[in-house]
């Protein structure tokens, strides 16, 4: 039993939580707002929400407001630049997952020199050591998937060589998030059930990564036991808020799961998918991926598969032992039947059976990382061989 835990985020949760911006200390007194190129920020009313409390407490805001659903690298460099011109000296990320990675970044490019890319570790990035500080991060998440509101990871991809990596550093963790399930009754059902599955394979793939601890797995086994009882529901009827705080904590727990243990490969992989085919949303790329990758896994792990079945309810004592991993996949399949997300195809999104070698080459190159968290050392056959299965 050999692990270390490091989580310094201080978490406003629950409903009406984000109220309480207008009291707590913040770190600066000029924030860059960074939001959506989208409307939802502004049409709900979110945006004039923050920027109000905000001003009641004399800090001022800049709003940046060109994030795309999967970030890209030429956002970060334009929001970073715009902080500095501004004098901004605290960022705020206001939305999903994909508005809070950005504001992560570009508090890092906002006190660094260069290019994004020359401190990322993957791919074609040069991986220089962060040297000059990053500017301090608030999260307040309107969606529940990606729990960066409680890690450090940022995803950004770099449009021009299809590269989608993430990176992090200590200083990347925000230093104070809001998780107010209130926020989150707008998203619309196809978008919870997609961020909903990103939390439920962050706490999946922490299962199942060789760095697993005791730690990660009780928050990864709560956030799915949380997200299978949940999720459904949220789907069903979005103004559910007990469902949606369920599904707020469960994410929440899911970025525990990201700080203390790991996504595994199955992360690099639908990272290639979407780094050629950006509109392809993450969620839904590894809903596509999930039934292949994790019945790979099934006789490789199958001691973890098995605790994740009882998560889900299933009575593993029911069957024999060598088919108690496969529980755990008969009840993600009912999972995303219930969440209406059972029948989607990567051909829906452009991708074609000639693409998979190259998506597969794509992962390792980019994303290698991953593959060493994984209890079996997979191959590119492999990876190969489980997008094959994983298309239709």
């Amino acid at each position: 039993m050999d692990f270390n835990y490091y989580i310094p985020t201080r978490i406003l949760f629950g409903p009406g939580k984000l109220n309480e911006l207008a009291n707590e200390q913040l770190p600066g007194k000029k924030a860059l707002v960074v939001i959506s190129g989208g409307t939802s920020m502004k049409a709900n009313g979110y945006l004039d929400r923050v920027v109000s409390l905000l001003n009641t407490q004399q800090v001022e805001a800049v709003v940046f407001d060109r994030i795309l659903p999967n970030p890209i690298k030429q956002h970060v460099m334009e929001g970073a630049a715009i902080a500095r011109e501004k004098g901004c000296d605290f960022v705020i990320g206001l939305g999903g997952g994909s508005s809070i990675d950005s504001a992560k970044s570009i508090a890092v490019m906002a006190k660094n020199p260069g290019d994004y890319w020359d401190y990322i570790g993957g791919g074609t990035g040069k991986g220089h050591p962060v040297e000059g500080g990053v500017l301090p991060i608030v999260a307040i998440t309107t969606t529940a998937g990606t729990g960066t509101e409680a890690d450090p990871w940022t995803v950004i991809t770099h449009e021009e060589r299809n590269e989608k990596i993430g990176f992090g550093t200590p200083e990347t963790f925000p230093v104070l998030s809001v998780v107010d399930p209130e926020l989150m009754l707008t998203v619309p059902p196809e978008l919870t059930a997609y961020q909903g599955f990103d939390a439920f394979f962050h706490a999946a793939e922490g299962v199942i990564a060789n760095i697993a601890t005791p730690v990660s797995d009780i928050y990864a086994l709560k956030s799915i036991e949380l997200l299978n009882t949940s999720l459904p529901a949220a789907v069903a009827n979005g103004q559910d808020l007990e469902a949606r705080t369920n599904v707020a904590l469960a994410n929440t727990l899911s970025g525990f799961v990201e700080s203390t243990s790991s996504c595994t490969s199955e992360h690099s992989l639908e990272h290639a998918l979407s780094a050629y085919y950006p509109k392809l949303p993450h969620g839904a790329g590894l809903i596509m991926l999930s039934q292949a990758y994790f019945t790979f896994f099934a006789d490789k792990a199958p001691e973890r598969l098995t605790l994740m079945a009882q998560a889900m309810g299933k009575d593993v004592n029911s069957v024999e032992p060598e088919r108690q991993p496969l529980l755990f996949i008969e009840a993600l399949a009912e999972l995303q039947k219930k969440c209406g997300v059972d029948n989607l195809k990567m051909s829906d999104y452009g991708i074609s059976e000639e693409d998979i070698p190259k998506l597969a080459q794509n992962a390792f190159d980019t994303m290698g990382f991953l593959f060493t968290l994984d209890r079996y050392e997979m191959t590119l056959d492999d990876a190969i061989s489980i997008i094959r299965k994983a298309y239709k």
